[in-house]
């Protein structure tokens, strides 16, 4: 779009292209220094830019459905969420501009939902003891009858609406499909397992035509990461997950065990295979995000990968390159997302194995 207004620290000029936006995107988080994030001023000034050049991409958005060019208006859709997903990550909890790009994000979707029809469906399924279960299905652009998808599960800190605003542009190049859920939610007060909540909608894709059941992944994010590993533990039709390793759950429980005995914890290597690793290997390939993406440190990530290495089995590991913030850190999510989607679409998919490492 012509006239846009980029971030300091970005390049000059502008581009009407989503593939453009991100590129612009990671490349200011990239410059960004911990001694420009502590200053209040310039994180303002960041969010007003970004919230602006959302804006404009709306506006443009908007023009493009008048004149009928709906699958330009979808793209443009999609930069203007990029663009607020940019300003919520450098702004800070609690500030004011945070519930106006809450409202903007939630304007942006519903933009985007009437220019591409039933291209976002909202899903809801029998959880038989469970009560119905309730998701968003986004199907792929594909040109075959049917095509891989994957389960992005949110947690009770990432909103289902935050998700799909982030992982909606990273997701569109690639020829997939995706399936956003909550794990925790039922309409019964009686919870189950996450894993088998998440078997439900397992079971829900494995019946849909348009999805090929040989190759569906699962995305979990957060604490949902564990979630997300509980799942390809139980059920072998996963063929593939972003995860935890299942190393989070008896690390929690052990601290909380320390907790409550008052007992200091030990030495760490009480076994040869590490007591920080998990009980069970997860037989399909897994990707595990160090950092608050999984809860896993870059130090166990390792360890666990080493571990797998040792069974000849599939485990790769990417370290995010995050910058201290105030109130905790700020991650190129740009980087990580495509990073997220390569893997995902090199195992479901034909394009270039990853690295078994990557740092960003």
């Amino acid at each position: 779009m012509e006239g846009d207004h980029w971030p300091h620290g970005s390049c000059d000029g502008a581009g009407r292209s989503l593939s453009d936006l991100r590129k612009r995107a990671s490349e200011f988080f990239e410059g960004l220094s911990v001694a420009e994030l502590v200053r209040e001023s310039h994180r303002n000034l960041w969010v007003s830019d970004w919230s602006r050049i959302a804006d404009e991409y709306r506006a443009f958005a908007e023009s493009a459905r008048a004149g009928g060019s709906i699958q330009v208006a979808r793209e443009a859709w999609l930069c203007s969420l990029t663009a607020l997903e940019v300003a919520r990550n450098v702004s800070c909890p609690g500030d004011p501009a945070s519930t106006d790009l809450a409202d903007k994000v939630g304007i942006n979707l519903k933009g985007l939902e009437e220019d591409s029809g039933p291209a976002i469906e909202r899903v809801e399924i029998d959880g038989f003891d469970q009560g119905s279960l309730v998701g968003y299905f986004l199907p792929a652009f594909r040109d075959g009858p049917s095509a891989p998808a994957v389960i992005c599960v949110s947690d009770e800190d990432v909103t289902l609406g935050s998700m799909m605003s982030r992982l909606l542009p990273a997701s569109r190049r690639r020829n997939m499909s995706l399936l956003l859920v909550d794990a925790g939610h039922s309409s019964v007060r009686r919870p189950a397992k996450p894993e088998h909540v998440l078997r439900c909608w397992l079971d829900y894709l494995e019946a849909r035509p348009d999805v090929d059941s040989r190759r569906i992944a699962v995305y979990g994010e957060g604490a949902a990461a564990s979630h997300a590993s509980g799942l390809a533990l139980l059920d072998r039709r996963t063929a593939a997950a972003v995860c935890d390793g299942g190393i989070v759950a008896p690390i929690m429980r052990r601290a909380s065990l320390r907790w409550m005995t008052g007992v200091e914890p030990g030495v760490r290597d009480e076994t040869p295979a590490g007591s920080s690793l998990p009980s069970r290997r997860i037989p399909c390939p897994l990707l595990v995000i160090a950092g608050t993406r999984s809860m896993v440190t870059e130090e166990d990530a390792l360890e666990l990968q080493a571990f797998y290495r040792q069974a000849e089995a599939d485990c790769s590991t990417v370290v995010p390159n995050c910058i201290p913030h105030p109130l905790g850190e700020v991650e190129n999510f740009v980087a990580v997302d495509d990073v997220i989607f390569e893997w995902l679409a090199s195992k479901l998919g034909t394009v270039r194995e990853l690295d078994p490492v990557t740092y960003l």
